[in-house]
């Protein structure tokens, strides 16, 4: 459905039912698939025939899922995960292993940041943080010839950078390497990062696409534009023969459109097994479809409690990118003319402490580990999410022990403010 715009493509992408077949994607709630002969399976397993045959590789709720979000972030091929950390982990692990080196951006989730800096740093990987506005000479000095790929979030969670995709998908191509986006908070409603150059763009589904905190998801969705074979020896997972698959050339046999992702599939869905579960991705798809009209009221009460916040007396700063004296408004009017996104950062005057009293005092919103629902909910990041980080990486991260992150839902913007103005008079 390429030629449809993106509100059609949440509704009607992915799946289209034959005559008499059930209108809504049917959820296959079974562990494994039946089939005539050893040899009809055989050939699956030796990836010469597409099918399923058990639930942990993949699923047709999935698969229809997976290609309605590949539809809509316009790449080739697409694969859901079981949350969105097992989509960062999968959408660099296919391409990098011990001995390896990523470039990263600082400004990324806390989680994502941990799941670099610490436990793939244990495998044998390394990373290297540079600063979204890093200077280009900064940004090219981070490589190194052993380096695979490049990382970063459209809107950072929860400093709420914008990321400049054509500026790092540049050096990411010129050191023969493919850009990584995590596109979550901005989702391909405000933003579609191929566009700009990105070659593998991945999701937490949990947050805005699935939308009502159902269910817990991911996806990587793979550009299908980075040629992997003009760099052979640095991806040989995609460039040489697999022996755990009877010695089948990923790129050769799938194409450039197909390699990465059936790679991703074939050996690391095989082998850690994190699959999204059907019931799961049926919830997800319900969100899907609502997905355009949440986001634009998720943006416009995001922008009005920023202009809020940002012109009373007891806040100390706000970050959000939709306020015109933002350091990111330039490059949110480039990458995200439509909105931001829903969540709006700042910090209240009094620190840590009065934050606490601020968080205390609402009534609307929750406080929660949780961002980008139809329910507003706040948290307070140094003590939660980001707990894990000193001083020094809290502010290469761009997280002041003051910031607290304001997930705003669905509701009245009036009954919001006025939810803030009564908390912020306790404070």
């Amino acid at each position: 459905m390429s030629d449809y715009k993106i509100e059609t493509k949440c509704v009607q992408s992915g799946y289209r039912p034959g005559n008499g077949e059930p209108r809504q994607i049917p959820i296959v709630q079974s562990t494994t698939f039946r089939y005539d002969t050893g040899e009809d399976m055989g050939k699956l397993f030796d990836l010469e025939a597409s099918g399923y045959f058990y639930t942990r590789l993949q699923n047709p709720t999935n698969d229809c899922v997976a290609a309605k979000i590949c539809d809509m972030e316009g790449g080739s091929a697409a694969m859901l995960t079981s949350s969105g950390q097992a989509a960062s982990f999968y959408s660099v692990f296919n391409i990098a292993s011990c001995g390896d080196h990523v470039v990263a951006s600082s400004a990324i989730y806390g989680g994502t940041y941990n799941l670099f800096a610490v436990t793939m740093k244990r495998m044998g990987i390394e990373f290297t943080f540079v600063r979204p506005d890093c200077t280009d000479e900064e940004l090219n000095a981070a490589f190194r010839t052993n380096t695979k790929a490049v990382f970063g979030e459209t809107v950072s969670n929860p400093s709420l950078r914008v990321l400049d995709i054509e500026r790092f998908a540049k050096a990411a191509h010129e050191h023969g390497v493919p850009l990584i986006v995590d596109n979550t908070f901005a989702t391909p409603v405000n933003c579609r990062p191929i566009e700009w150059g990105a070659d593998i763009v991945i999701h937490s589904t949990t947050k805005y696409m699935d939308g009502h905190g159902a269910g817990v998801g991911g996806c990587i969705v793979d550009s299908g534009k980075f040629d992997w074979t003009r760099y052979p020896d640095r991806f040989p997972g995609l460039c040489t023969p697999d022996e755990s698959y009877h010695g089948v050339t990923y790129t050769e046999r799938f194409g450039l459109g197909g390699a990465y992702i059936t790679k991703a599939t074939a050996q690391l869905m095989r082998d850690f097994g994190s699959i999204q579960s059907p019931q799961n991705a049926f919830l997800l798809n319900l969100g899907l479809e609502s997905l355009h009209l949440r986001v634009k009221r998720h943006c416009e009460n995001a922008q009005r409690i920023a202009e809020f916040l940002s012109g009373h007396e007891k806040i100390a700063w706000v970050k959000y990118a939709g306020l015109p004296g933002d350091e990111d408004h330039a490059l949110a009017q480039k990458y995200l003319p439509g909105g931001v996104c829903g969540v709006v950062s700042f910090g209240v005057k009094g620190g840590r402490e009065a934050a606490s009293r601020l968080m205390a005092g609402l009534k609307l919103a929750a406080i929660e580990t949780h961002v980008a629902d139809a329910r507003t909910c706040c948290l307070h990041p140094a003590t939660t999410t980001h707990r894990q980080m000193n001083d020094e990486e809290l502010a290469a991260a761009g997280v002041s022990p003051d910031l607290i992150r304001y997930s705003c839902g669905i509701e009245s913007a009036d009954d919001l403010i006025a939810d803030l103005e009564q908390a912020l008079a306790q404070v």
